[in-house]
């Protein structure tokens, strides 16, 4: 397997995550996203939506982070990033998804572009403002989200680490980044900081990738 990552990007820090928790080395290729490399016609032949990751598996190409990741659980089921048990398992996907679709997508580098782009905002301070309004918004219902769970435990979803926490942990890297108040959010604070205690989590973080430099 091959995969194209960026250092930077919560995306692909998510499927760093998930493949260290599971043992699984790969060969990867670097796209600087702050350089334009997703946009060559060589790494849009690989993901027309130009953005990372991308996995190859053979002649195959996998997008898009919870699917790569659900594509790994299926195809290396141990150590598990999903529970057994159903509910579980849908609580665990809706915290992924609601991390990945409702935070992280709308403050990705593309979105800051276009802003900056289409609608003026020149301004450092506007973009970061932006940012931290969203991940507040998203961080306010996952709190609460976890508080009322009776699923929630050392991590977003019981006692092992699952796709929820593969989703968190970089966006509480960005919400770090962009020096966002965390003091209401107790409950995510308590459970990243237990997700970064493991060799996993460190391994994949931003600070480590070779591209990092």
């Amino acid at each position: 397997m091959k995969l194209y990552t960026y250092h930077q990007s919560s995306a692909s820090y998510r499927v760093r995550i998930a493949l260290k928790l599971k043992g699984i080395a790969v060969d990867e290729a670097y796209i600087d996203l702050t350089k334009g490399d997703q946009s060559t016609a060589d790494y849009t032949a690989v993901n027309p939506q130009k953005l990372v990751p991308s996995l190859i598996v053979g002649d195959d190409i996998l997008t898009q982070s919870i699917a790569i990741m659900e594509y790994l659980e299926e195809t290396h089921p141990a150590p598990p990033i999903l529970p057994n048990e159903p509910m579980a398992r849908a609580q665990s996907r809706a915290i992924a998804m609601a991390i990945a679709g409702d935070i992280s997508a709308i403050n990705n580098l593309k979105i800051r572009n276009h802003l900056k782009s289409d609608f003026g905002a020149t301004d450092d301070d506007v973009k970061t403002k932006w940012i931290q309004h969203w991940i507040t918004d998203g961080f306010t219902a996952l709190e609460a989200l976890l508080v009322r769970s009776r699923h929630t435990g050392t991590f977003c979803v019981g006692d092992f680490p699952t796709i929820a926490d593969c989703c968190l942990v970089p966006q509480m890297f960005n919400a770090r980044r962009f020096q966002c108040d965390l003091a209401p959010f107790p409950t995510i604070v308590r459970i990243t900081d237990a997700c970064e205690a493991l060799s996993a989590f460190a391994a994949a973080h931003p600070s480590k990738q070779a591209d990092a430099a």
